[in-house]
């Protein structure tokens, strides 16, 4: 992929920060963004690695080693070396539902796993994947898709965090009418209200929300579920319910279901600190996402 002697002819290089003098007047992001040459140079430098791991999400001697949401660096870095900007974004957006949040604030596991990076510098797939959603956005590539069919089931989704907005995506896309329930008094959890906007501008989520709802989700803010919306009625109007909460509050969840009744997920080995428990009596999921992890 890219250019097979690209990682001998070009050297790393990252979207560089603001200056710190232009930086104090605001509370904008911290990077400027590569200009597009300089994006095909650093996509050129992804080798075609006989084995790549940047998308394996596999755990070696205890340590995660790539992407834990497989993404495909290889394929979308590719596009780009050539300059076929739209085929790269929707490879990019067949596996990762938001782009632009993982784009900037994820510890790129998938540039620790390069293979470029044993002899050499890795390459910047995460300054990458953030052009090419910023791109599509601008082009107008990323349009409301609502689904053409509806499957007439109701499936309720506790947590507007990223673990509740991904699960609300999937089912929507399934054809299910959802309704995400939010505490705060804004949609994003986690991603609103953890993340400073230095390295996520909350504008970005906005824009991600606003998406959502053309696409026919719904969401509930300054509603906290047993408290201001009794549980019970959760099970009385919707068909499921995914409890997508806890990064404000860690710790294990007392499960009154009893243990004969919760089954953990077979969920993918490389995403082992996601747990995911089905409690069939009472048609709800319950997820656990990774505390500031994707």
């Amino acid at each position: 992929m890219g250019k097979p002697t690209g990682f001998l002819e070009y050297k790393r290089e990252q979207a560089p920060y603001r200056n710190p003098i232009e930086r104090i007047n605001d509370w904008q992001e911290l990077n400027n963004s590569l200009p597009e040459e300089k994006l095909k140079e650093q996509a050129a430098r992804c080798m075609e690695c006989g084995t790549p791991f940047c998308h394996s999400g596999m755990i070696i001697n205890g340590v995660a080693s790539g992407c834990p949401n497989h993404n495909l660096p290889p394929e979308w870095n590719d596009l780009v070396y050539r300059g076929l900007w739209k085929e790269a974004f929707q490879r990019l957006v067949k596996i990762n539902n938001f782009p632009e949040f993982t784009g900037r604030v994820c510890p790129a596991l998938c540039e620790g796993a390069c293979t470029g990076g044993l002899i050499g510098s890795p390459v910047t797939v995460k300054n990458i994947e953030c052009a090419i959603i910023d791109r599509a956005f601008e082009e107008g590539w990323l349009k409301p898709q609502p689904p053409v069919k509806r499957t007439g089931k109701k499936v309720a989704v506790v947590g507007s965090g990223p673990a509740g907005l991904a699960a609300a995506a999937q089912l929507n896309k399934a054809g299910h009418w959802v309704t995400v329930f939010e505490r705060a008094d804004r949609v994003g959890g986690l991603l609103m209200y953890g993340i400073p906007n230095m390295k996520l501008d909350k504008k970005y989520v906005q824009r991600r929300v606003e998406l959502m709802e053309a696409e026919g989700i719904k969401f509930l803010t300054g509603t906290e579920v047993g408290k201001n919306y009794p549980a019970k009625e959760l099970l009385k109007e919707f068909d499921a319910v995914v409890l997508c909460g806890g990064a404000t509050k860690p710790g294990i969840w007392q499960l009154k279901a009893g243990t004969s009744r919760v089954f953990i997920l077979p969920w993918s080995s490389s995403r082992p600190t996601l747990k995911a428990y089905w409690i069939p009596t009472l048609r709800m999921a319950i997820l656990f996402p990774p505390r500031t992890r994707m």
